[in-house]
């Protein structure tokens, strides 16, 4: 897999954890009400946004009725609603809403991806399942690494899944390995000693996190604003879209 689309094409295939293809299939099967007449995707979802994006964001996993039914992550549930809003509203996406693969969205210096490519039980991957989708993310961010500045991690989980990648690709990682916080701030100094990339951590944008105010719309958008900052990217300020828009 030399480029990134024949990552996303590799990754669109695999069926190495058997909980995780069952769930996927299984869910796509039954499905919920509400998407009765979709064809569900059900299958790994791969990252999204361009090959040579200086600013990458890495979430959890796919949700069951949302990327594992859309095929694109953080497109179709809750915290894809709230991602690509901001993204939006700082002027890094086309669109303020993500519904399917063939809406036009577009992602502007962002490269979206996550640790674990098929949706979960509860939201939950093993850390076998995890370490088993490891080289994926390894890969993707070998390929990004020429253009990339920054790396949003949004959440704990995906925090944590991080650190082994990037050290066993050879990349000088600090020594405890930094704690997990919303803002939280690490320079990483690459394989060739020289090439720096900023690591910012955020609160995952999840229903939950979004309902009890442990994220607000205000603390994403900062955040990525942030993180756009660090990887050189401009931003600007749109108005809220209308409702429904």
């Amino acid at each position: 897999m030399t480029t990134v689309r024949e990552l996303d094409v590799a990754v669109a295939a695999c069926r190495a954890c058997p909980r995780l293809v069952a769930w996927r299939e299984e869910v796509a099967r039954v499905k919920r009400r509400t998407f009765r007449d979709w064809e569900y995707w059900a299958r790994p979802v791969p990252g999204f946004g361009p090959p040579d994006a200086p600013l990458a964001i890495i979430g959890l996993a796919p949700a069951a009725h949302g990327g594992n039914r859309t095929g694109r992550i953080f497109t179709g549930d809750p915290a894809g609603d709230a991602l690509y809003a901001a993204l939006y509203g700082i002027g890094l996406a086309s669109r303020p809403t993500a519904t399917h693969r063939g809406d036009g969205m577009e992602l502007y210096g962002v490269r979206i991806t996550v640790p674990v490519h098929c949706a979960p039980p509860d939201n939950r991957p093993t850390t076998t399942e995890r370490d088993t989708c490891r080289p994926w993310l390894a890969r993707e961010l070998e390929l990004l690494r020429p253009t990339l500045r920054a790396v949003l991690v949004l959440g704990a989980f995906a925090w944590h899944a991080l650190w082994p990648v990037l050290s066993e690709a050879g990349w000088q990682v600090p020594r405890p390995r930094p704690a997990f916080g919303h803002g939280a701030h690490v320079r990483v100094v690459g394989p060739d000693g020289e090439r720096q990339v900023h690591l910012l951590g955020g609160y995952h944008p999840s229903q939950r996190n979004l309902f009890t105010r442990t994220l607000t719309p205000t603390m994403l958008r900062d955040v990525l604003r942030h993180g756009a900052d660090l990887a050189g990217l401009p931003t600007g300020q749109r108005p809220d879209p209308p409702p429904g828009a």
